[in-house]
């Protein structure tokens, strides 16, 4: 054969040499490849070519490998498998290991299930170990590095540095849109002390003269919104966290004063991909 001046070996003519090589046949690896007999013949006669060398014996349609094929065969497998490996290293469905997830129970309640199917379906080797918690618990020195990614919130949005997200609006929630008795001190369905929620909504009510009462005091969106469905108060939620049963309550119809803004972050310091892919699933849904 003439000396080749393309020493060119495209990943699909080493696919399609190796698949006739495993097939035996031209129209067989063809069929396999969804491509046509004469292009596979195309691909193998461009390596020849590339390569300067015979790859194949034809005698009377049976195809027998010679010297130069069988080394070419052993170098071929090597180098797909390494293509394969390649993608794998950069294909989302490849992650694989435990993430660890700090989260505020309101937003592991309206955010995680429609966050966990979604991720999962697509990074289905990745375990997320979700712990719900106060976000000044989260951040606290002993317990923020226990986590891969916290999803915090800020009373000051500036706290949170590079790592906010957003700003979101607190909103008064309650059982229905029955008028408050402003005559009587506000009753409080609140998380414990260090709750940035329970915080701004005392603050705001002693700073407006607005008589108000802790009633019941629970750590997790569920049970808060049971004690409200049970009539037992009024809470401070962020606005898009606000269960489908529940309603928002106007602050200029009811009287009510405005509870401004907060921000929230994702903060992490594990720069892995998987950390990057989860932050990307949850900035896209909250």
């Amino acid at each position: 054969m003439t000396k080749a001046n393309n020493k060119h070996l495209p990943t699909e003519s080493l696919k399609a040499f190796a698949t006739v090589c495993d097939l035996g046949s031209f129209t067989l690896a063809g069929k396999q490849l969804n491509r046509t007999q004469p292009a596979i013949s195309l691909q193998i006669q461009k390596l020849e070519t590339s390569l300067n060398h015979t790859l194949f014996q034809r005698d009377k349609g049976n195809l027998t490998l010679t010297p130069s094929g069988e080394t070419l065969l052993g170098y071929a497998k090597r180098i797909l498998a390494l293509h394969e490996e390649l993608h794998a290293e950069f294909d989302d469905k490849s992650l694989s290991g435990q993430l660890r997830l700090g989260i505020p129970s309101e937003f592991a309640t309206t955010l995680l299930p429609s966050i966990i199917s979604e991720f999962a379906n697509d990074h289905p080797n990745i375990t997320l170990d979700v712990t719900c918690d106060l976000s000044t618990h989260l951040l606290s020195a002993m317990k923020r590095h226990h986590y891969d990614l916290i999803l915090a919130l800020h009373d000051d949005g500036d706290e949170a540095g590079e790592g906010l997200i957003k700003h979101e609006e607190l909103v008064w929630v309650g059982k229905d849109k029955k008028a408050l008795n402003m005559q009587q001190a506000l009753p409080l369905v609140v998380a414990p002390e260090g709750c940035i929620y329970r915080h701004r909504g005392s603050q705001i009510l002693r700073e407006n003269n607005i008589a108000w009462r802790i009633a019941y005091t629970i750590p997790d969106l569920s049970g808060i919104q049971a004690a409200i469905e049970a009539g037992l108060g009024i809470t401070v939620l962020t606005k898009n966290t606000v269960p489908k049963n529940l309603h928002i309550l106007s602050a200029q119809k009811y009287g009510l004063p405005n509870l401004g803004k907060i921000g929230i972050s994702l903060l992490s310091k594990n720069r892995s991909q998987a950390v990057q892919k989860l932050i990307q699933y949850i900035q896209h849904n909250i």
